[in-house]
């Protein structure tokens, strides 16, 4: 039986696999998308029920295709995401096969170029783009596996309903832990949350979203050199019409904060002595670092005293005793490229890249964190970083 072949295999049909497919399309390259499951699979399953984008309305789109809304300023359910991006693929028609899984990708047997082993067959290929995305392995310590209270990865939370009776316990404070946390605070739960080191921007900042304030700035094209030492990502949120993510109103609505979780010992944790330092306000230093120098507004600062779990936080936590029945953890995503079989990762199995283009010729990424500058993972942001791909396969010949 013969081998398939085609000049540029896509592997993933989220938003990054079918802008990849489009920028294709715009030059005249064959290609063939490759998609394991649905197209936008992780906007349709590894979402919550009530998730909102952190993004307003005005500002998602995706090459030659705006999100259409009628309130500029809302933002946007999970749902209504998965609904544009299904539009998207309507607009591009893209050549995609969903239902088939890339197992393994190596070099060609004595040729340039790629073969893919897939659950639907032997691929050959001379360019290949992976376009899985960031949040590929969802990341759960080891610290509660002894325990029997109800876990699960943020990734795998649904509501407040799938939960069992009691408190809750979130660990992780980024868009996602926040958002959860304040979900299950107005459905009545008793929550604690285990806070992190985090970035927080006021959600909007002299009239103006501070989306709107980053790409004024040009904040987005700003590089992973060029960020320093402020290793995580500003969380904003878009839950409840969008407000700032400010801890000290969550502890006054009744949720108890924590510092992080250290250690568990005999159903009991033990909490680290972080608390304070990791609710201190970033934004004015991020803020400084990366140009945003503008007047203080004293109505985008949080001007609540610390709550008593600030000042006199805890510092062991027993699930029992606290009635704790679940714990969520919104503690991230790893990447997992176990099946690829070429000299392209780190130590710590990151691709080795630069804006996408690696050492192993015609071999791309696309859609990674900080790929090229902050917009590279983001819905809105992935089309530039397909263009110069696209370029660079077509320089290519």
């Amino acid at each position: 039986m013969p081998v398939e072949q085609v000049e540029t295999l896509i592997i993933g049909g989220g938003q990054a696999g079918l802008v990849m497919s489009h920028r294709l399309k715009q030059r005249g390259l064959s290609h063939l998308v490759l998609e394991r499951a649905r197209i936008a699979e992780r906007w349709r399953s590894e979402r919550w029920d009530g998730l909102n984008f952190q993004f307003p309305n005005w500002s998602v789109r995706l090459p030659d295709f705006s999100f259409p809304h009628t309130d500029p300023e809302a933002f946007p359910t999970a749902g209504e995401i998965v609904n544009f991006i299904d539009a998207y693929a309507a607009f591009v028609a893209p050549p995609i096969r969903c239902g088939v899984e890339v197992k393994r990708l190596r070099r060609r047997d004595g040729a340039a170029g790629f073969t893919a082993e897939t659950s639907d067959g032997v691929i050959e290929a001379t360019n290949v783009v992976v376009a899985t995305g960031p949040y590929q392995r969802a990341l759960i310590p080891d610290l509660l596996r002894d325990q029997t209270v109800f876990q699960v990865h943020a990734n795998r939370y649904q509501n407040p309903g799938q939960l069992p009776p009691g408190a809750v316990l979130v660990v992780g404070s980024g868009a996602s832990g926040a958002q959860i946390a304040e979900e299950l605070n107005r459905a009545g739960r008793r929550v604690f949350l285990s806070v992190g080191p985090h970035g927080r921007l006021p959600r909007r900042y002299r009239g103006h979203d501070m989306t709107w304030w980053f790409g004024t700035l040009g904040l987005f094209q700003m590089t992973s050199e060029q960020r320093g030492p402020f290793r995580v990502n500003p969380a904003i949120s878009g839950a409840y019409g969008g407000h700032t993510i400010d801890f000290r109103r969550f502890a006054a609505r009744g949720i108890t904060l924590l510092g992080r979780v250290a250690a568990v010992r005999d159903g009991v944790i033990d909490i680290a002595d972080d608390l304070a330092k990791n609710l201190l306000d970033r934004a004015d230093a991020h803020a400084t670092q990366h140009g945003l120098d503008l007047p203080d507004d004293p109505a985008a600062r949080t001007m609540l005293p610390d709550p008593p779990c600030v000042t006199e936080p805890l510092r062991h936590l027993d699930l029992g005793t606290s009635g704790i029945a679940a714990v969520i953890w919104a503690t991230g995503y790893g990447l997992d490229f176990g099946w690829l079989d070429l000299p392209v990762l780190n130590a710590r199995g990151e691709p080795v890249q630069i804006g996408g283009v690696t050492g192993v010729p015609g071999l791309y990424f696309l859609g990674l964190s900080w790929m090229s500058n902050l917009n590279s993972a983001f819905l809105s942001g992935v089309g530039d970083d397909a263009a110069a791909l696209a370029d660079h396969i077509a320089a290519r010949g």
